[in-house]
């Protein structure tokens, strides 16, 4: 069991950064996906984030996010300590943000547990996350391990990585020791993934001490380490030393090579996950209607007749749909996206083509 005394050390990170440009035209720059509630239940998705963390870390709660999204965060997590929201100067990838969050907590102790979890994610069972994070603090908190949280496969995705569960870790529940890290394997790999029973989504879910997560960083990709713990000993250094930190994610910097060397830890979980990365899978999510149909918005603004699919409805304007199966429509009131659920992940090209225009209005 998971003593209290490494839940009194643990602090869960919470980067909030991306566009979200496959769910454009709601997620955009300026309104990144986690700041809308997209599942309906009446909270946003950095909102539902932090309630899902604070049974877990109580105040101790980090969030990392970009200037412009600043001022909307505090808005919306309206008990966050100001000292408690780092921001960045740009996007300089999750390891540079995860890693900043990671040196200024040690520097608060040394003794620190951190988790970092993505402030876009959904998850359905708040009891089996809660239990999942517990093995993976206890499992941070004695040893020197970087410890990630594997979902179980449901289908042979091809737009998430891949770990290999190994052995039992002596002395913990679910743990094992990882065999492989996989980023992003075609469809024939990932099936025959799938058909081994080892294998489970990387979630981007990582637990470790923060002086661990900074000194595995340093083996691998020490300019940035330093970099790091230079800021977080004088704040007034972010501004000059933050454009030249390393641009790189943290599943690059020390997720596989970690595993490459044995010291990745997975805790499998037992809750669905989904990191609401397009439209078929937000309509994944949501409830339908007899025929199909789901909604974003009010309801009462939408008809469907012989239709199935998603309608996001932001203007106020009545949306009908007649004889169309798995469209996505999303209106808002300045652009109209239609295309279908299967073709939502080339969402994205409408982004690329509007910032090539110049079109940052839109974007």
């Amino acid at each position: 069991m998971t003593s209290s005394a490494d839940l009194d050390r643990f602090w869960a990170v919470v980067p909030a950064g991306g566009a979200g440009t496959r769910l454009w035209p709601v997620s955009r720059a300026r309104s990144p996906k986690f700041l809308h509630d997209l599942t309906g239940n009446g909270r946003t998705l950095i909102q539902a984030t932090v309630d899902r963390l604070r049974p877990l870390a109580g105040e101790r709660v980090l969030v990392v996010t970009g200037r412009a999204h600043a001022a909307a965060v505090r808005a919306q997590v309206t008990d966050l300590p100001e000292e408690q929201l780092l921001t960045e100067p740009s996007p300089r990838d999750s390891m540079a943000a995860i890693g900043l969050a990671a040196a200024v907590l040690e520097r608060r102790d040394p003794e620190a547990v951190i988790g970092s979890f993505a402030a876009d994610h959904a998850i359905d069972d708040d009891a089996a996350f809660a239990e999942a994070v517990t093995e993976a603090v206890e499992v941070a908190a004695r040893g020197d391990r970087l410890v990630t949280i594997g979902i179980e496969p449901s289908y042979p995705a091809t737009g998430f990585g891949y770990i290999q569960m190994g052995p039992r870790l002596p002395g913990h529940g679910t743990a094992t020791r990882v065999r492989q890290f996989v980023e992003k394997p075609n469809a024939r790999r990932a099936a025959s993934y799938i058909a081994t029973g080892e294998f489970r989504w990387n979630a981007g879910m990582f637990v470790a001490r923060a002086t661990t997560l900074l000194d595995l960083l340093a083996r691998w990709h020490p300019d940035l380490a330093v970099g790091l713990r230079e800021i977080a000993a004088d704040p007034s250094l972010l501004e000059e030393r933050w454009e030249d930190l390393e641009k790189i994610a943290i599943d690059h910097a020390v997720a596989e090579p970690a595993a490459d060397e044995g010291m990745l830890a997975v805790v499998p979980a037992r809750f669905d996950w989904d990191d609401v990365g397009d439209f078929k899978s937000l309509s994944g999510l949501l409830p339908h209607d007899e025929g199909g149909m789901s909604v974003v918005g009010d309801p009462s603004r939408v008809r469907a007749v012989d239709a199935g699919g998603l309608v996001v409805t932001e203007s106020g304007r009545l949306v009908a749909v007649v004889g169309l199966d798995d469209v996505v429509i999303v209106e808002t009131d300045d652009a109209l996206l239609v295309t279908s659920r299967e073709r939502a992940q080339d969402v994205r090209l409408i982004v690329q083509q509007l910032t090539e225009e110049g079109r940052t209005d839109l974007v």
